[in-house]
Order: C-alpha cells, then sequence, then structure tokens
C-alpha cells in the first residue's frame, strides 16, 4: 500500500501550502489503513486549544480485529510543531483558508503520517476552468504518444 490520495480536494480548493503531520492511531486502525479502508469524504482539519484534529475521516474498522476495535469516525490528534500550528492558526483566521487532509501514507520507518494543505476554496466556474485544462493535457499526452 503505498498511500491514498484525497482526489476532491485538488477539485474543491486551491492548496497554497502543505504540511506533513503524524497521526495518533489506536488499536487496529494502522492495519486498516495498510488494507487501505480509508474515506475522506467531508473531512477537514481544525485547531483548538494550539492543537490540530482531524474530524469525519473515516477508517473502517479491522475485519480481523477482536478486542481492541476503535470507532470509524472518531476525530484524531495530528501532530505538529508549534511553529507549523502558529503560522496555520494566523492563515485559518483569514476569510476563505481551510485546513484539508490530501493523502495518507506510510513514510521510509512506516510510521503513519497524513499529509494536510492549506486550501482556499474554488468557485464553479475555477472548477470547470480546472476540468478543463485537465481534458486539454490528457489529450496532449494522447497526441504525443
Amino acid at each position: 500500500m503505498a498511500e491514498i490520495r484525497n482526489r476532491s480536494a485538488f477539485h474543491e480548493y486551491y492548496i497554497e501550502d502543505t504540511y506533513v503531520a503524524g497521526l495518533v492511531l489506536v488499536g487496529t486502525e494502522v492495519k486498516s489503513l495498510r488494507a487501505g479502508k480509508v474515506s475522506f469524504n467531508d473531512s477537514y482539519c481544525y485547531l483548538h486549544k494550539g492543537e490540530m484534529f482531524i474530524k469525519s475521516l473515516h477508517i473502517s474498522e479491522y475485519a480481523f480485529g477482536t478486542l481492541y476495535k476503535h470507532e470509524p469516525t472518531q476525530e484524531r490528534k495530528l501532530l505538529l510543531t508549534k511553529k507549523e500550528l502558529k503560522k496555520l492558526q494566523g492563515k485559518t483566521t483569514e476569510k476563505g483558508y481551510t485546513i484539508v487532509p490530501l493523502r495518507i501514507f506510510f513514510n521510509d520507518k512506516n510510521i503513519a503520517k497524513i499529509e494536510i494543505g492549506l486550501g482556499k476554496g474554488k468557485k464553479l466556474h475555477d472548477k470547470r476552468e480546472t476540468i478543463k485544462q485537465r481534458d486539454t493535457e490528457r489529450e496532449m499526452k494522447r497526441y504525443l504518444k
């Protein structure tokens, strides 16, 4: 399992800055992550009392887990440095900025990490422009082959 991407985040937001954070996981969540049983639907990050949390990230229950099963949509703490948290706090107070999860991956030490992005929401015409641009790039790649 290489990584799990949140494709809708790039469609809904202009991503201006990205950060890599650690995830605080419990029980069988790591095994479910390795199996790719994650859904980013409507998930977002928020700051509360100087700490970052991710809400509504759905990690399915591990099928072979026995006693130590986890709640699929529980809030999970993200591990960032104080400097990064202060920077994000300053940006999210500005109008239109939000923090969205972009991908979950395992680093070279096999530790679960999440990449989050500081995004500004797109308008409908911007989304259409992104789709049009992607289609033209696809046509050019086909033509060059």
